[in-house]
C-alpha cells in the first residue's frame, strides 16, 4: 500500500542495479573456471570465503613459515611434555 504524499517504493533489482558498486561476477567466473579450472557445481557451492581462499594460493599470499620469535613464543606457551607425562604406565 501506497500512502498519499510518498514516493512509489524502489524495487529491490532497480536499487541493485542502478548502484556503483555491482558485484565484479566477470572476473569472479573468469579467475574460478579459468584459473582455478572449478567445474561449475563446485564453482557455485563455494562460500566467498572458500572462493577466497582458493585465490589466495595464486596471488602469492599463502601463509610463510613463522618467523624464530613466533616458534620461540609458541614453545614458551606450549612446552613439550616431559616423558613421564606422555608415557602410559605399565602397571
Amino acid at each position: 500500500m501506497r500512502r498519499a504524499g510518498k514516493a512509489a517504493p524502489v524495487k529491490p533489482l532497480e536499487a541493485a542495479a542502478a548502484s556503483t558498486n555491482e558485484f565484479p561476477w566477470d572476473e569472479v567466473m573468469a579467475a574460478g573456471f579459468g584459473l582455478l579450472r572449478l567445474p561449475p557445481t563446485t564453482f557455485w557451492g563455494m562460500t566467498p570465503r572458500e572462493f577466497e581462499r582458493a585465490m589466495s594460493v595464486l596471488s602469492g599470499r599463502a601463509n610463510a613459515a613463522p618467523r624464530r620469535a613466533d616458534l620461540a613464543e609458541l614453545m614458551r606457551v606450549f612446552p613439550d611434555k616431559n616423558e613421564e607425562e606422555t608415557t602410559w604406565s605399565k602397571r
